[in-house]
């Protein structure tokens, strides 16, 4: 009988840490802040305002109809879905593949929840240097941008795989 690797699974309890600050955060907004007006916080930088998104990345397909809910729910899904199983064939102590890719997933499932119940994101981060906005985001956002830009450094810099010798 072959002993059973540990694999990266609990890495999802970040998944999880993520997904509530999310939707903790979101409660938040929607309770305090009014819609559509800035409210400072480093004046000149940062404001909340919140606001929503019914596409993708920086609005992105948010006049498509309506069908761009459900493509992106099921894209969520689909994607967490795989780095789930990615995250189930990694090693535990692989926090280079693991972090990201828990990262990712929460993000992912806390605007798949906000696509579900408000049939848009709420988004209220908002940063700028005199005229120049960039577009609103979310914890979730975040989470996703920086799973993401992890995959990306982390695969560059792992380099070729070392040939074993026999």
């Amino acid at each position: 009988m072959t002993a059973v690797k540990p694999n990266a699974l609990p890495w999802l309890a970040v998944s999880v840490i993520v997904l509530t600050l999310d939707q903790w955060s979101k409660a938040w907004v929607l309770s305090s802040l009014p819609e559509y007006i800035a409210v400072p916080v480093i004046d000149g930088f940062w404001n909340w305002y919140r606001t929503y998104n019914t596409g993708a990345a920086f609005s992105f397909l948010a006049d498509a109809g309506g069908w761009q809910k459900w493509f992106f729910m099921t894209l969520a899904f689909g994607i967490s879905g795989l780095m789930a199983w990615m995250l189930a064939r990694t090693k535990r102590g692989d926090w280079k593949q693991a972090l990201p890719l828990a990262l990712v997933i929460g993000g992912a499932i806390g605007n798949v929840i906000d696509r579900f119940q408000h049939g848009h994101v709420i988004d209220f981060i908002q940063w700028y240097v005199k005229d120049y906005y960039w577009p609103a985001f979310n914890i979730a956002d975040c989470a996703v941008v920086g799973g993401a830009i992890g995959i990306g450094l982390f695969g560059l810099l792992a380099g070729k795989p070392v040939a074993k010798r026999g």
